[in-house]
């Protein structure tokens, strides 16, 4: 009794935190519309949001959360969004420091509605949901120079081919003028978390410089993953050169090894991936129609390019900014206000 009951307090929060959530944004929401139409009725120079702004203050003295910064921001997303969209997923679903990251880093509707339905999907926590955003990850999801459809079921070749990527952006690695393989997967195993997170959700990490004996002679994966979705182990071995077709031989001989050697009889056939600095698309695609192996060739950069131009990303607060000004009202307020921790 005391699990089940436990369970459903656990649940009940959960649901509680959920209603919150939709709660807040709605709010935001209606008083971002309001600030527009008292602006289209009175215009920009009467400046409705810091008179709002004073007014709030006075009526609400313990409040800190209705700051003319804050206040643009709703209006932003009352401007952004309209009424039927901000209650349905997945915009209800998110927090509102997300809704925050959504706006100030994006500027197409269309990328705003992939990472929103992304960062419900996987679960981003903020900063990982900006990280995304500033890798340009819906520009290199599904990528990748690859054989799927020709060597998996559809299923899976689906499932192979949106969890890839290319490039790869390895921003947190730190490289010495001569690059080479072994330093880079130093650098990666060094920095597996953050390793992971660019892999994407549902590899884990086996090991690296996996010993692979075949023949009675000893070879070494660089590095072996496991994905809990599609079942079957991953390949990984890093280039620090530009693609060369060779490559294939050798990264196709250690996924036929882990196939017979390390994985279950009911786990899909092994998967290879090959993270060159850099490649010929069209040689990398011809080069894979003459194995039947799934594997995908990717680039890999340790560089990220930011989404957002400059001179608009200077037109509205940051978020940390932000999460100043709201962190003491969201605390202070009851529950049905509450947002998402920072």
């Amino acid at each position: 009794m005391l699990d089940a009951v436990s369970q459903q307090v656990v649940l009940g929060r959960a649901r509680a935190v959920a209603a919150a959530n939709q709660e807040l944004v709605a709010t935001y929401w209606a008083i971002g519309r309001d600030i527009l139409i008292r602006q289209g009725e009175e215009g920009w120079g009467t400046k409705v949001t810091t008179r709002l702004a004073a007014d709030l203050r006075e009526r609400f003295p313990e409040s800190k959360g209705f700051s003319p910064r804050n206040l643009m921001f709703m209006r932003a997303l009352a401007a952004t969004w309209d009424e039927q969209a901000i209650v349905k997923a997945p915009l209800s679903q998110l927090p509102w420091y997300h809704h925050i990251a959504l706006i100030q880093k994006l500027t197409e509707p269309e990328p705003r509605l992939w990472y929103a339905s992304a960062a419900v999907e996987h679960g981003w926590s903020r900063n990982v949901l900006v990280h995304q955003i500033e890798s340009k990850l819906h520009t290199r999801t599904g990528k990748s120079i690859n054989n799927f459809k020709a060597t998996l079921p559809p299923s899976d070749s689906d499932l192979a081919d949106h969890l890839t990527k290319d490039p790869y952006i390895f921003d947190f690695v730190t490289m010495t003028d001569k690059r080479n393989e072994r330093e880079l997967e130093h650098q990666l195993i060094k920095h597996v978390e953050k390793f992971l997170l660019e892999l994407g959700q549902g590899f884990a990490f086996v090991g690296e410089q996996v010993r692979l004996v075949i023949g009675g002679d000893e070879f070494f994966a660089d590095l072996l993953f496991y994905h809990l979705k599609l079942r079957a182990y991953v390949v990984i071995e890093l280039k620090a050169t530009k693609f060369d077709p060779g490559y294939l031989g050798q990264i196709g001989m250690y996924m036929a090894a882990v196939d017979d050697l390390l994985a279950h009889p009911e786990d899909k056939p092994t998967i290879g991936l090959l993270l060159c600095k850099s490649k010929n698309n069209v040689v990398a695609e011809y080069a894979l129609r003459t194995t039947q192996m799934p594997i995908g060739v990717s680039e890999w950069k340790t560089e990220i390019v930011e989404s957002l131009p400059e001179e608009f990303a200077s037109t509205l607060p940051s978020i940390e900014e932000l999460e100043a000004e709201l962190s003491q009202d969201l605390s202070s307020q009851d529950p049905v206000n509450q947002g998402e921790s920072p």
